[in-house]
C-alpha cells in the first residue's frame, strides 16, 4: 500500500513492533507465518492510522484495544468508519478477551477470513 500512508506514520509503526502489548504479542504469534492461511502484517501504517494488525489479501483489520479505548468510542468509532470506507472490514476485541480467551478470538478471525457458504432453507 505504497504512497498512502504519512511520513510520520511509519517510525512510529517500527517502535510499536518493538513495544507490543501483552495482547498484542499473543495474538502475534497466532497470526503471523500464514498460521490462518493468509498473510498478516502487524503495526501497518494506513493512511493517518496505524493497524494493529491487517491482512491486505482480505482487507481485514483486527483491532486490539486496553483500557484506554472505553473512553475514545468515538475516536475509535471515527477510525472505524475511516477505514470501511477505504475498503477494509474491521474486527475490534479487548485485551482481556485475547488473553484469557485466545482460541475464541482466534476462531472469529479464521470465520472472516472464511465464511461458511450460505445454507439453503429447508
Amino acid at each position: 500500500m505504497h504512497g498512502q500512508t504519512e511520513t510520520t506514520t511509519k517510525p512510529f509503526a517500527q517502535h510499536l513492533r518493538k513495544s507490543m502489548t501483552d495482547a498484542e504479542r499473543k495474538l502475534w504469534r497466532r497470526l503471523r507465518g500464514r498460521q490462518l492461511g493468509v498473510k498478516f502484517r502487524r503495526q501497518h501504517p494506513f493512511e493517518v492510522y496505524i493497524l494493529d494488525f491487517v491482512c491486505l489479501e482480505h482487507r481485514l483489520v483486527i483491532e486490539v484495544d486496553g483500557s484506554q479505548h472505553a473512553d475514545a468510542a468515538v475516536q475509535d468509532a471515527t477510525r472505524t468508519t475511516a477505514l470501511e470506507e477505504a475498503g477494509f472490514r474491521v474486527l475490534r476485541f479487548w485485551n482481556n478477551d485475547v488473553l484469557a480467551q485466545p482460541d475464541a478470538v482466534v476462531a472469529v478471525i479464521a470465520g472472516e477470513l472464511n465464511p461458511s457458504p450460505p445454507q439453503p432453507s429447508p
